[in-house]
């Protein structure tokens, strides 16, 4: 029998019965803690050698009473890290849905007023796909590019005619409280240019992104995701009193 386990064997031995069986789990937890990736919270089945061998490296001469308390510091320590893992993810989860709650609404101030699409007979005789927009710009920023996505689909038609990506660089830009016009020309040799479209198709455009003077990206943070939005929730309902608390402590006291 390996000497880990006669030493082991010694000191169990030297604790009342009623004191064993959490002694016998307090080696477990020093065991599993020797292993890095381990779930100490959640042991896994160990044999006696093993469970001697791994937890020996903790002991070092402790008592039973002693081991037993060694064994709920390292449990405490993990508790409080994985707390403070959490309470990380939680902070971080809750700021992006609040940033892509707010790039949503600034998104929401440009606005599309109208949409239509038709074909046209060009003056050589061939059906040309129009587009014609009408946009408000509501926000405070300058827009010189928009991102939109053009569906075209017909009652009981499964599949869309057109389900298109595409954009328009504004020339100018559209300056705050301007609304515009444009007609749009889109390749006739792809979806849009289908001659089977019929007349009476419903079209529907969404404005999918901005961007402004700069030609860079406006409000664009994406929305949590469906796992992140699950994390959140089991975040919030374990962890939501506490970081609720922390929270109120981060914030700065007011004067009389």
């Amino acid at each position: 029998m390996p000497a880990a386990v006669i030493s082991v064997e010694k000191v169990r031995d030297s604790l009342p019965p009623y004191k064993r069986d959490e002694f016998d789990q307090a080696l477990t937890i020093m065991a599993m803690s020797s292993f890095n990736g381990i779930d100490i919270l959640n042991p896994r089945p160990m044999n006696a050698a093993e469970i001697a061998e791994s937890a020996n490296a903790y002991m070092h001469g402790l008592t039973g009473d002693e081991a037993i308390e060694k064994a709920n510091e390292l449990l405490r320590n993990r508790r409080a890290r994985e707390r403070s893992q959490a309470l990380g993810i939680l902070s971080r989860l809750e700021e992006k849905q609040a940033n892509a709650e707010h790039d949503r609404e600034q998104r929401a101030q440009v606005t599309l007023d109208s949409a239509d699409f038709y074909m046209s007979t060009s003056p050589y005789g061939a059906l040309e796909p129009v587009i014609e927009l009408e946009v408000t710009n509501g926000s405070d920023q300058r827009i010189s590019e928009l991102s939109l996505r053009g569906v075209v689909s017909s009652p009981g038609l499964e599949t869309p005619w057109v389900d298109e990506a595409f954009y328009y660089v504004i020339p100018g830009g559209l300056a705050p409280g301007e609304s515009a016009q444009w007609s749009l020309a889109p390749n006739r040799f792809g979806p849009w240019g289908n001659r089977e479209i019929p007349d009476n198709a419903q079209f529907d455009v969404t404005i999918e992104g901005l961007h402004d003077a700069e030609g860079d990206p406006l409000w664009d943070t994406p929305p949590l995701s469906e796992q992140q939005r699950e994390r959140l929730d089991e975040l919030r309902e374990e962890y939501g009193d506490m970081a609720a608390s922390s929270s109120k402590q981060e914030e700065p006291s007011q004067g009389p």
